[in-house]
């Protein structure tokens, strides 16, 4: 064991993965740091070899090849899977020889921002796992050797597995899909080119200054090139995809965005009908309507805490077929692998579609009506965003408001509900409400704004 020790910027060590600005809380060394402690405790664990993969990022290639570096020092094998989304990279974990998996990846964040996501014996390797892995790093107790490299490509694999499980047979359906310049660009163009049907691809190209907008499909800004294409080639419907392909976005054929809690009542009837009573998950952002839609249908609702390692745990405790998240993450275990996949959630919504007598439009119509706002996200530093939502949560308790604090806080009152939690993976508060009424939903958020400016900090622009 060698015992120089190495601190991290304390930021970065996120709830679920680790995140930081590249030359600012994230540094090269950093990534040669991570790859000497995860390795040191993946051979701690009776592990060996481990897979990697990295997105399209600028800082990507460096991190990923100092990381490696790491990883090698302490006698670790490693696989090198190379450039892709991080679905492929989760694949490479699942079906290779390997004992672990890591992808250098940034997500939706922006171009100068960068991290890591992790897996250990095909589960999510997050929360106290790497509070660990900061402690071994500063300790400097790191294991010696040196580890073999090699290279093997995964994606023509990835790619068969996600066409294996279309189910729509030949119905043409017109659908344009938008990669946002992201590391899915080139696993989208193989898929689609094997589908039934047209299909309009954009921003294809993976390019780490993503030209032609943010890839984060959860803010309408960056849908309204999808949008004008839909119209313009009057596509059935559209997909978008954020920066590493493990979150999805869809809009209808009229331009209409369906929400994580939207499009996911979709994929639960397709669930339920096969497997009754079947449990079905949703973070605490989904709308009232998914869980009582769920359970309408015959299935279990339930809901769970926002973050994908942490849905991904409760799915495999609950032995739940499908759960999601308001923010895109889909997570299917029916014929699959239980991880977020956008590219596979779309081949999902694709099949269930063209199997239908109805589009995607027609279902938007047909859901309960309820009005509310986005996932609306605003600032508020590292430092101060989770101690905001215990002192709101402390004084709602102090008057008796019914409450649930699975994550953050959910209010519920008699116009609906309103909710308060920390982001894990930006200095940001994450707020919504929903109600009956937009006199209903002004009160909620009058509610919300009270609670945020007794805590000093602005309320959003609703």
């Amino acid at each position: 064991m060698t015992n120089v020790g190495h601190r991290f910027d304390p930021t970065i060590l996120r709830e679920y993965d680790i995140r930081g600005i590249i030359d600012e809380t994230l540094h090269v060394p950093d990534a040669h740091a991570i790859g000497r402690s995860f390795g040191t405790m993946l051979l701690e664990s009776g592990g060996k070899t481990v897979a990697v993969g990295r997105d399209g990022r600028l800082s990507s290639p460096s991190l990923e090849a100092a990381l490696v570096e790491g990883l090698t020092s302490v006698g670790v094998d490693v696989v090198r899977v190379g450039l892709g989304p991080t679905p492929m990279l989760y694949f490479a974990a699942f079906t290779l020889p390997v004992d672990a998996g890591i992808m250098v990846t940034g997500s939706h964040n922006p171009p100068t921002h960068n991290g890591f996501k992790m897996v250990l014996c095909k589960k999510p390797f997050f929360g106290e796992d790497i509070q660990r892995l900061g402690r071994a790093a500063a300790e400097g107790k790191f294991a010696r050797g040196k580890g073999a490299v090699s290279e093997k490509s995964v994606m023509a694999d990835y790619v068969a597995r996600i066409l294996k499980d279309y189910d729509g047979g030949d119905r043409q359906l017109t659908v344009a899909w938008d990669a946002g310049n992201g590391a899915g660009g080139e696993a989208m163009k193989l898929i689609t080119a094997k589908l039934p049907g047209k299909h309009i691809l954009l921003n294809e190209v993976i390019d780490g200054h993503f030209p032609a907008h943010h890839p984060d499909p959860s803010e309408l800004k960056n849908l309204v090139q999808l949008q004008e294409v839909v119209a313009k080639e009057r596509c059935d419907f559209g997909i978008a995809f954020d920066g590493d392909a493990d979150r999805i976005g869809i809009i209808d054929g009229k331009g209409r965005v369906l929400w994580g809690d939207q499009f996911m009542v979709l994929m639960a009837r397709d669930i339920v009908r096969n497997q009754p009573g079947a449990t079905i998950i949703a973070d605490v952002k989904a709308s009232q309507v998914f869980f009582d839609e769920v359970a309408r249908m015959g299935g279990t609702p339930l809901m769970w805490r926002t973050g994908h390692s942490l849905i991904k745990s409760k799915m495999a405790e609950t032995g739940a077929p499908l759960a999601g998240e308001m923010s895109g993450h889909i997570f299917y275990a029916d014929r699959y692998y239980g991880y977020d996949d956008a590219l596979y959630a779309a081949v999902r919504v694709l099949g269930i579609v063209a199997r239908g007598d109805k589009s995607l439009a027609d279902f938007r119509d047909s859901l309960p009506t309820v009005v509310n706002t986005p996932e609306l996200r605003f600032p508020c530093a590292d430092d101060r965003k989770f101690a905001v939502v215990d002192e709101v949560k402390a004084r709602l308790e102090k008057i008796g408001a019914e409450i649930s604090s699975i994550d953050g806080v959910r209010v519920k009152t008699k116009d609906g509900w309103w909710l308060l939690r920390s982001s894990n993976t930006q200095a940001v508060l994450v707020a919504r409400a929903e109600a009956h009424d937009e006199a209903g939903l002004e009160r909620l958020k009058a509610l919300l704004s009270e609670q945020l400016l007794a805590s000093g900090v602005t309320p959003p622009k609703f």
